[in-house]
C-alpha cells in the first residue's frame, strides 16, 4: 500500500513538472491562448512554442486532441511526451492547435477548424520567422486521426477570397503521428461501435439515421478511406499491445497509402500500449523524421 502511494506521488510530481513551462530551463518561449478562429461565438485557440536558440525557420503543427477532446489533460499529455522540449530544441516552432471537443464539434467540424488553424499559421508565417511551405504535422490517438484526415483531404487557397485566411491552402509537407484510428469500418477483430462515435459522426447523434447513412459517414471520417492520391510522406508509430486503438488501424493506413504510391513508414513499438512510458524516445524519432523531410 505504501509503495502504491509513493508511486502515485511520483506520478503526480512528474505530471506537475512536465506541465510547468515557466522555467528558464525550457528551450522555448510560450505564447498561450491565441485565437485563430471564432465559430458560433466560441473562440478556438492555439499556443505557440518558439525556440529560444537556433530557430530553423520550420514549424510543426501539433494537433491537440485525445478521445476527440482538447482540454488541459491533453496539454499535460503532450508535455509529458516531450513534444515541445524536443521539437523546439531542434529549432522548430510548434503551433499547438486545439480543434475543439466532441461535446460541441463533429470530426468534420474539427478538421475544418484544424485547417483554419493551418491557414492561420501560414498567414502569420512572417511574424514567427517560418517558411509557410515547410510545415510538418503531428498528433496522437484522436489527434493523429484528425491529422491524417486533414493531410489526405487538402484544400487549395482562393487568392480572391474576402477572408484573408482562405487565401492560403491547407497542405503540409509531412506528418508523423502516434497510434491513430484510421478506419471506422473495420476495427481490429471487432465490429465498429457506431454508438460510441455518435456525436463525432453527426451533430445530434444517430437518431433518425439509417444504417447506410451511418456507415457512409464513418467511411467519410476514416483517413484510410480518403486516400485518393499519394499524400505527403507519413510516419506512424504504434504499439503492438495497444488495447484502445488496434495496431491494425495503422496497417490499414499503410496499405492504402502504398496502394496510392505514397511514402509511409510504420514503426511498431514492442509491448507498447496507449501510450507507453518511454514515448519521448519515439518523439525524438519523429524529430529525426522531420529533420529529414522538412528541408
Amino acid at each position: 500500500m505504501i509503495r502504491i502511494s509513493l508511486l502515485i506521488i511520483v506520478i503526480l510530481c512528474a505530471a506537475t513538472a512536465f506541465g510547468a513551462d515557466n522555467s528558464d530551463k525550457v528551450p522555448y518561449t510560450r505564447t498561450e491562448n491565441v485565437v485563430y478562429k471564432v465559430t458560433d461565438g466560441i473562440g478556438l485557440i492555439l499556443d505557440v512554442f518558439a525556440p529560444k536558440q537556433n530557430p530553423n525557420g520550420k514549424a510543426i503543427v501539433d494537433t491537440l486532441s485525445g478521445a476527440w477532446h482538447s482540454g488541459q489533460g491533453q496539454v499535460n499529455d503532450h508535455f509529458r511526451g516531450g513534444i515541445f522540449d524536443i521539437f523546439t530544441s531542434r529549432g522548430y516552432t510548434v503551433f499547438m492547435i486545439r480543434p475543439g471537443s466532441r461535446t460541441k464539434f463533429t470530426v468534420e467540424d474539427m478538421v475544418q477548424n484544424l485547417k483554419t488553424g493551418i491557414r492561420w499559421v501560414k498567414a502569420h508565417a512572417e511574424d514567427y520567422g517560418i517558411d509557410p511551405d515547410n510545415l510538418g504535422m503531428t498528433g496522437a490517438s484522436a489527434g493523429g486521426h484528425l491529422t491524417l484526415l486533414t493531410v489526405v483531404t487538402p484544400e487549395e487557397g482562393n487568392p480572391d477570397s474576402e477572408d484573408p485566411l482562405m487565401r492560403f491552402d491547407t497542405t503540409v509537407k509531412t506528418a508523423a503521428v502516434f497510434f491513430p484510428p484510421t478506419d471506422f469500418i473495420t476495427w481490429g477483430d471487432s465490429k465498429p461501435n457506431f454508438e460510441r462515435l455518435a456525436d463525432i459522426l453527426f451533430p445530434h447523434g444517430l437518431a433518425g439515421r439509417s444504417e447506410e447513412e451511418i456507415e457512409a459517414k464513418a467511411r467519410q471520417i476514416s483517413p484510410a478511406h480518403r486516400v485518393e492520391k499519394a499524400p505527403p510522406p507519413l510516419l506512424l508509430i504504434h504499439g503492438d499491445a495497444d488495447a484502445a486503438v488496434p495496431l491494425q488501424q495503422s496497417h490499414r493506413m499503410v496499405e492504402e497509402v502504398e496502394k496510392a504510391g505514397g511514402e509511409i513508414e510504420l514503426i511498431v513499438k514492442e509491448d507498447g500500449g496507449h501510450p507507453w512510458l518511454t514515448i519521448p524516445e519515439e518523439v525524438a524519432v519523429m524529430a529525426d523524421w522531420f529533420d529529414e523531410h522538412l528541408k
